[in-house]
């Protein structure tokens, strides 16, 4: 029998393994998870939503590099995280905003939440989501303006585009007094079927309307084992399950499926929330996170001034991510539970 307590080892210091993935490549394929329902958005709202797009990435490609350039860093733009940065803003944005409006995000996203805080993967929040925050804290009525794809589609050029709005699928669910949501709601379910709702044929953000292509691109990042399933499986689950046992009118199935197809829930839960940089690395906290998320919704839905609650909901818990890593880390090989316990205090 081999003398273990006796046996010498060597140890080195870590990392023991080195995979194949890069930074750029693991973006590559976030953005071709995006094309699909970029492809969607151009033919739904016109090819606005294209250069919108295009202006957003061109953006962050820009104050990256002007940012790192001033301070003398080394340049990080081919990596690629500023243009995955610029596809998910235009997402969550209205397609008929402002070019320089969207710049402006663009400016707070790169400059302020990614760079000044170190660059890629110490950002302590989304960037494209904090992007959105300013823009919906500074220019509400722009940002809250949303194109009827079945009327027209916006302009390819100009800022100030003659478009025909329309309320959103989350905004006819949104009231406190029972008669009159349940008349709101029987007009949503009159104006939209459930499969326009999954297919995108509703109002909305440039990049989120599609339930059926973002589906499509989520299962694509964890095929190809750029996410795990925890996160988006537990955020739009606990959203489904609160929803489905608390509706606030029409059935309880119809109240559900308008819910997770509405708003930004399948943008956040595949391409948001599963940030590298601003979620939980354990997959039991990952799951954590993605209920976390799923709460915040829903109270912001359903107590909250704002008819959306993805966005806040997200930069929320990416402020407990630490937290959520520490007590939900695995005990080390050979570290007893009341070990565990005293280093976790």
């Amino acid at each position: 029998m081999t003398d273990y307590k006796n046996l010498k080892l060597i140890a080195t210091s870590s990392p023991h393994i080195r995979g194949s993935e890069t930074t750029r490549g693991i973006m590559t394929d976030v953005i071709i998870a995006m094309l699909p329902a970029l492809a969607y958005a151009c033919i739904n709202f016109g090819l606005r939503a294209l250069t919108l797009t295009a202006v957003s990435v061109a953006g962050c490609i820009f104050f990256e590099w002007l940012y790192r350039r001033l301070m003398k860093r080394p340049q990080s733009i081919q990596d690629l995280s500023c243009v995955v940065t610029g596809m998910l803003l235009a997402f969550v944005c209205p397609v008929q905003i402002p070019y320089w409006m969207i710049l402006i995000g663009d400016f707070f996203a790169i400059v302020l939440v990614k760079q000044l805080f170190g660059g890629i993967g110490k950002n302590f929040v989304n960037p494209a989501l904090a992007g959105r925050a300013i823009l919906l804290a500074s220019y509400a009525g722009s940002m809250t303006s949303w194109v009827d794809p079945a009327v027209n589609k916006a302009a390819i050029l100009g800022s100030n585009v003659d478009v025909v709005t329309a309320a959103t699928p989350l905004a006819y669910m949104k009231g406190t007094d029972p008669v009159a949501l349940a008349e709101s709601f029987s007009n949503l379910t009159g104006t939209y079927s459930v499969s326009q709702m999954f297919l995108g044929q509703t109002g909305g953000s440039l990049g989120e309307v599609s339930a059926l292509l973002l589906i499509i691109g989520g299962v694509y990042l964890i095929w190809r084992k750029v996410i795990n399933w925890q996160t988006p499986v537990a955020y739009i689950g606990t959203v489904a399950v609160l929803t489905f046992l608390f509706p606030k009118a029409g059935s309880a199935l119809d109240w559900m499926l308008y819910s997770i197809f509405g708003g930004g829930l399948m943008l956040g839960a595949f391409f948001m929330a599963t940030d590298y940089a601003t979620s939980p690395v354990t997959k039991k906290g990952q799951l954590v996170f993605g209920i976390g998320c799923g709460l915040f919704t829903v109270l912001i839905r359903y107590f909250g001034s704002y008819n959306e609650g993805v966005c806040y909901s997200i930069m929320v818990m990416n402020l407990f991510v630490a937290l959520i890593d520490k007590y939900t880390k695995p005990t080390r090989f050979g570290i007893v539970k009341s070990e565990k316990e005293a280093s976790a205090k």
